[in-house]
């Protein structure tokens, strides 16, 4: 029997053990917590590391924690290193769940939960790849090192830490975008516009800069009716507002739906709501002059075409998501979430949104360059030549917005594991995968393994 064979028969016999592994996974909340000695990102992130190493070692694979910053899972030897980069943190679950966000329940031939999808669905289908080339003794040209981060929703702290003590791999693919394969990556600018001021108002919303907000509430010194009079046009964009009058303030709740910063017309963002209703209301005046602006600069747009900033390249379009928003009595912080095609310069969308508000200050911003493989490498190469074997497919790579762990890593694309067709509730309400995708993907990762460190 061909190698290549006893490796998919080995994966199809464990596939209970694969979607319990699975199961016990998105029963860890690893949403990104407090800091502690040995967890940097929080207790639950590096117990859900922890608990895929277990499972590694359960096959002999060697593996290791890096103090809570990622976990390794290795296997062969040879000079140069095969990456497959992976993470075991989620973002927050929002609301709106059918069945528990960290039940880990199948029903219907799903497994829902928070991170089904993103990341631990693919993260435990590799692992159990590994263990099925290791198990089936394949020969290896190359050592695979599964990478298992705990900051990739934040701020990357876990491949940070990771350079700073370790060679990254000499090629790499992440399974944390889709098939066929992704070989650009728009650039990603995070940063944070404020201004400090006597304010009357009181804002909360959002969770995280690339989620699209879901949920906005201000309070306000107001009569209810005079605010339940102005949601009625925030309701014929499509958003749902709950008014009512708590302690003597009026507060208004917009709700919108929550979706990935990189894809925001899968969502509908909530602040752009607020700032719709508060901008027709009569606020005290320096209330008044940044709502008015900061409306008019992101009215419900997704691209920044009212802030002048809107721009596309073959990578794909500028996309502006305003994704955390905090107003107190000594004024306000906004949290942007832009995606930046690669051929325009991320500091320049920066600047320009900023001086498009007018009023805000930019007080922090982070920045991620964009990235691209070029089409004739061996990577691309390869992994396009897995996809069509397993599909019968010919496929050509593309250029996505969202940022993958692949531009780490100079020699590095994103492989899988959304499916095309396939609706993906990434960062969503209700994220599931079918029971046949996490079986897919296991077999495809398994072959990515087998054609790039094996054969």
């Amino acid at each position: 029997m061909e190698l290549r064979e006893r490796v998919s028969e080995w994966i199809d016999a464990h596939k209970d053990e694969l979607i319990n592994t699975l199961c016990e996974s998105l029963r860890i909340p690893s949403v990104k917590g407090e800091a502690e000695e040995g967890a940097p990102f929080g207790r639950e992130v590096t117990r859900a590391i922890e608990h895929a190493l277990e499972a590694g070692r359960r096959y002999g694979l060697k593996t290791r924690n890096m103090e809570g910053y990622i976990g390794l899972i290795d296997h062969g030897d040879g000079e140069e290193t095969l990456g497959v980069m992976c993470h075991m943190d989620v973002v927050p679950e929002g609301e709106g769940w059918t069945f528990p966000p960290y039940g880990g329940v199948v029903h219907g031939g799903e497994i829902h939960g928070r991170g089904a999808l993103d990341d631990k669905g693919p993260a435990i289908c590799a692992l159990y790849a590994l263990a099925a080339i290791k198990e089936c003794g394949l020969p290896m040209k190359r050592r695979v090192r599964i990478m298992l981060g705990g900051d990739e929703e934040s701020g990357w702290g876990c491949m940070k830490y990771y350079g700073e003590h370790e060679r990254f791999p000499e090629l790499a693919f992440s399974p944390d975008a889709e098939y066929p394969l992704v070989n650009s990556e728009k650039g990603i600018a995070q940063c944070t516009l404020g201004r400090k001021y006597a304010s009357r108002l009181r804002i909360e919303a959002g969770s995280r800069p690339n989620v699209v907000c879901e949920s906005a509430t201000v309070k306000l010194e107001l009569p209810v009716e005079e605010v339940r009079s102005s949601a009625e046009r925030v309701e014929e964009a499509g958003f749902a507002v709950e008014v009512c009058e708590v302690d003597g303030l009026t507060v208004a709740t917009v709700k919108g739906i929550a979706a990935h910063a990189s894809m925001p017309e899968q969502g509908r963002n909530a602040i752009q709501g607020l700032l719709m209703l508060l901008a027709a209301l009569p606020l005290a005046d320096e209330d008044m002059r940044c709502i008015s602006a900061l409306h008019e600069a992101f009215r419900l747009d997704m691209h920044g075409e009212s802030a002048g900033i809107d721009c596309a390249d073959q990578s794909g379009r500028l996309t502006v998501n305003p994704g955390v928003l905090n107003w107190d009595e000594s004024g306000f912080a906004l949290v942007v979430d832009m995606r930046v095609p690669t051929t325009f310069a991320l500091r320049d969308a920066v600047d320009g949104l900023n001086a498009a508000i007018g009023v805000t200050a930019l007080m922090q911003e982070h920045f991620q360059e964009g990235h691209f493989v070029p089409r004739d490498s061996e990577l691309v190469t390869k992994l396009l030549e897995v996809y069509e074997r397993r599909t019968g497919e010919r496929a050509e790579p593309l250029a996505i917005g969202g940022g993958t762990y692949a531009r780490a890593v100079e020699n590095a694309v994103a492989f899988g594991c959304e499916r095309p067709g396939v609706p993906a509730l990434i960062h969503m309400p209700n994220e599931s995968i079918r029971i046949e995708d996490v079986m897919f993907n296991a077999h495809m990762l398994a072959d990515a393994m087998i054609a790039l460190a094996c054969e």
